[in-house]
């Protein structure tokens, strides 16, 4: 098996909390790979707000909003995020995933077409397998070839066009304003799905707001388990749009209301985002000397304006490899292989990550530079094809 290897780089046990530095069975690791851009997870008033919740609600509303499940604490959560994000209105669900979901099979009918990048989340497509919607893809970020798409559509076809703000395993962003003005010119809609600009990008206010676009973008959805330091996600746009998802996106009203403790730690998280928001240019100052860092060592890391640092490598065995030699320097980063994106390794850096630590794991790449893969083929791993088939 591959983790008779040691080459097996998924579900690894982590105790305690998600810090700078993770607990491991292997012992403690710099943590370079957790979306925790903010460095929230373990702030003192986003646990207190979590457990002064839980006291007042209980540990579950054990069913839908539509039903039992609706609390204060999901329209206060809706009116500050709209608020913050300069959105008409929002609505709260489960996770960031059942929010693609509902999203876009509520508002496609068959004779709709929505047009998405090829790199968009799982989410997303998902979305569209539950829609009745025709699919169509264009090319990662080819303004071109989604101008094609769009002329293509058939002239009495709603349109809706759905891109990643920022794209989670290179880091890169879309070209927003080429993007509006395509979906101008051909009466198209446009959804972003904005799960890691949120927190990040014009002061935690997202892509939109980074390109000064807000206004002109029909739909957002996001997620709180990354910068808002929960689980749970929500879509924003224009009321009436709102008001019909409440009622007819299937992820929100056949799914349990995320917990009070989860709500409540979002909700604290997004009000220090407002109140400190040299946590979003800490992360990127740190992300962006990592990059540097690595570039002068010789590695390539792709184009990034976010926290995301990503190193293609030449295939899934140097992955894997770099990965390992990484861990047992005591750096974790995420190894990314087929057929979620090409090969290669993923970091990620807080604003909570000190100068130190850094400097750690730049030495840690530098080290690893040096090393030779072995000489293997996916065949001579014992479960190799399990490595690769087992993400999808």
């Amino acid at each position: 098996m591959a983790q008779a290897a040691e080459l097996y780089p998924y579900f690894t046990v982590f105790e305690g909390s998600d810090t700078t530095v993770a607990r491991t069975p292997l012992g403690d690791v710099l943590m370079c790979g957790s979306n925790n851009y903010l460095g929230l997870t373990s702030d003192r008033r986003v646990r207190a707000a979590a457990q002064a919740a839980i006291e007042e609600y209980g540990s579950s509303r054990t069913g839908s909003r539509l039903l039992n499940g609706n609390t204060p604490l999901h329209e206060e959560l809706e009116r500050e995020l709209a608020d913050f994000l300069g959105m008409p209105a929002a609505l709260v669900f489960p996770t960031g995933y059942q929010a693609n979901l509902g999203v876009i099979a509520a508002l496609l009918s068959r004779n709709d077409v929505v047009i998405i990048d090829r790199e968009a989340h799982a989410s997303v497509y998902d979305g569209c397998g539950l829609s009745p919607a025709k699919v169509r893809r264009f090319a990662h970020n080819d303004m071109a070839e989604l101008e094609r798409r769009l002329a293509a559509c058939p002239p009495d076809a709603g349109r809706l066009v759905v891109v990643d703000g920022v794209y989670s395993m290179a880091g890169d962003l879309c070209p927003l304003p080429e993007t509006v003005r395509l979906c101008q010119k051909y009466g198209a809609r446009l959804l972003v799905d904005d799960a890691h600009g949120l927190g990040v990008l014009a002061d935690g206010r997202g892509t939109s707001a980074h390109f000064g676009l807000t206004e002109q973008v029909d739909l957002v959805t996001v997620t709180f388990s990354k910068s808002l330091a929960s689980i749970g996600g929500a879509v924003l746009g224009p009321a009436d749009v709102i008001e019909y998802l409440r009622h007819h996106a299937r992820s929100l009203i056949f799914s349990a209301a995320a917990p009070p403790a989860s709500l409540a730690a979002a909700q604290a998280a997004l009000r220090i985002l407002r109140a400190e928001p040299w946590r979003c240019r800490q992360a990127l100052e740190n992300a962006s000397y990592v990059h540097r860092e690595l570039t002068a060592l010789g590695y390539e890391p792709l184009p990034s304006e976010t926290p995301i640092v990503c190193i293609p490598l030449d295939g899934v065995v140097p992955t894997l490899f770099t990965w390992r030699s990484l861990l047992e320097r005591g750096v974790y980063v995420n190894a990314v292989i087929p057929p979620a994106a090409s090969a290669r390794v993923r970091a990620s850096f807080t604003a909570t990550h000190t100068p130190e630590q850094l400097k750690r794991a730049v030495a840690a790449f530098a080290e690893v530079r040096e090393l030779t893969p072995p000489d293997w083929s996916l065949a001579d791993l014992p479960s190799a094809e399990y490595v690769v088939e087992g993400v999808r």
